[in-house]
């Protein structure tokens, strides 16, 4: 296996160094897909944007018999004119076009060894989503055969710190298919596990990421990284958008290919972190880099500015990149997904699919993060929130126990109250409630439910920042862990439940539940 060491995490995402024959690369990195019958961007400009690695097909290099013999010659670095990593794709992508190849898994794969590509790959069969099932069986049998076949051809390295890491030494990937069947999906990765390979890559997706089905794509990637390694690179193919970064990282995609920087420039289509634009479309260029600061809307219109378009598609792509690192390092990247997915409904109903999955990234997402941000009814469905109810049996009680709905808000406004002059009455009636004594006090904060006064300033319930008026979902699960807390601590302590006008009649069900345990109060 590759050496992949991890740095940071957050969610399922990772920042990690992956070593290749040619030195080692940052992830999560996205490789510039180089046609090289044509180059628009060459290798020297692609570093200066920020490419670490780029990625070549094998099989248009082995089809034409003066790339086929200058890359067999010197090596597909000098056919590309770079020194950058390069991972060599086998041409399962014609093959899904086209039906035939007219090469087979052996000889491509010995083609990419002797080119000297540092990550080979094998002749994966990709299946079209939502084909039958027999259809996907088959060809995922094929697939397997074909990756237990590169497996003997390229042999796995037994010295892992050997530094003799020639071009006869490619790191070797072995690709997960299954079409839409999540059953397959998981098989396929279990089978690919037991093989071994230096890293992994989930195909077959580029259908479902043009037709916008990103809430299959979460089931896709999650099935697959249950039964691949944990510590070994994941590449996701043909997700080149911007748009997909976020949630692709935090599911733990690790690697990304990008032919759609020069695609869309061709048809004339402005990329940005949150869609496509079309050219024509726009009067003003809502960017900083080099180009959108050099050159205006028409000049990028005319046939010249096709390759300053795939500039800018390429900047803002790495731009993306650096963002989803930073959102890791500092560990915000559910909130940056948020932001992100908001963007487009399809996006949002993938980021609501990855919200099923909150108990399982729980498992690897950081115990201690910056600030909580809620951001809408997709916050209440954070692995942080169900840690915490999870956590809600560590309290055990005992004695009068006080559950209140009042906000902080609410308090410092009754602090102020206490200031004013008042009645006799009053007075009265104050000192009458003070003596009823409470020998535990929690505060009820959507999402999270019931956090004891003296952790109203701890992580993460004190640290969570919420809009003035809150959803009914965050209202929901609060009260649901009030539950939790109560059937924990059932005939353990005495607990009275204090709620105000603001949790809305269509929580009444759960409050109702609530009495069961407690003795229930609404206040004014």
């Amino acid at each position: 296996m590759a050496k992949f060491e991890i740095r940071h995490k957050d969610l399922m995402g990772r920042i990690a160094k992956l070593q290749t024959p040619h030195g080692p690369i940052e992830t999560p990195a996205i490789m510039p897909v180089i046609n090289p019958n044509l180059i628009s961007i060459g290798a020297d400009e692609m570093k200066k944007n920020g490419a670490e690695m780029l990625i070549t097909n094998a099989y248009i290099i082995y089809r034409k018999a003066e790339l086929r013999e200058e890359a067999a010659k010197r090596s597909v670095h000098s056919l590309l004119g770079s020194e950058l990593p390069i991972m060599t794709d086998s041409g399962s992508y014609q093959l899904y076009e086209y039906g035939d190849v007219g090469v087979s898994n052996r000889e491509i794969l010995e083609f990419q060894q002797r080119i000297g590509s540092d990550i080979s790959v094998p002749l994966d069969i990709p299946t079209p989503p939502y084909a039958k099932r027999a259809i996907a069986e088959r060809d995922l049998e094929i697939t397997l055969r074909r990756m237990e076949e590169a497996r003997a051809i390229i042999k796995i390295k037994t010295n892992e710190d050997d530094k003799n890491k020639s071009k006869n030494n490619p790191l070797l990937t072995g690709v997960v298919q299954g079409s839409t069947f999540v059953d397959l999906r998981a098989e396929s990765a279990k089978r690919l596990a037991s093989i071994g390979f230096d890293l992994y890559a989930i195909g077959g997706v580029v259908p479902l990421l043009e037709s916008y089905r990103f809430d299959k794509l979460v089931d896709i990637i999650v099935a697959s990284k249950l039964n691949l390694p944990c510590d070994a690179p994941v590449h996701l193919f043909g997700a080149g958008h911007p748009i997909i970064f976020p949630l692709a990282v935090a599911l733990g995609c690790d690697l990304f290919d990008s032919a759609a920087y020069l695609l869309y420039a061709k048809g004339k289509r402005y990329m940005t972190s949150d869609g496509t634009r079309k050219l024509q479309d726009l009067q003003y260029l809502p960017c900083s880099c080099p180009v959108c600061s050099s050159y205006t809307v028409n000049e990028l219109k005319t046939e010249e500015g096709v390759n300053l378009l795939a500039a800018h598609n390429l900047w803002v792509s790495f731009e993306e990149m650096r963002t989803v690192k930073q959102s890791i390092v500092e560990r915000n990247l559910w909130e940056l997904c948020e932001r992100r997915c908001r963007a487009y409904p399809a996006l949002l109903t993938g980021l609501m699919q990855m919200a099923r999955y909150s108990a399982l990234i729980e498992k690897y997402d950081p115990a201690t993060k910056h600030p909580f941000l809620y951001l809408g009814p997709s916050s209440t469905y954070r692995p942080e929130v169900l840690r915490y109810a999870n956590r809600l049996s560590r309290f055990t009680l005992s004695g009068n126990v006080l559950i209140t709905t009042m906000t902080e808000r609410d308090r410092d406004r009754d602090r102020d109250r206490d200031r004013e002059p008042k009645e006799e009455s009053v007075i009265e009636s104050k000192d009458k409630e003070e003596k009823e004594e409470f020998q535990h006090v929690f505060f009820v904060k959507p999402p999270f439910g019931p956090c004891p006064v003296e952790l109203e300033e701890t992580y993460p319930v004190g640290q969570a920042e919420l809009p003035a008026e809150i959803d009914s979902d965050a209202k929901t699960v609060a009260l649901q862990n009030v539950l939790k807390l109560l059937e924990s601590n059932h005939k353990k302590a005495d607990f009275v439940f204090q709620y105000d006008h603001s949790w809305k009649d269509h929580l009444l069900l759960l409050i109702e539940e609530i009495g069961k345990y407690a003795e229930v109060r609404k206040t004014e």
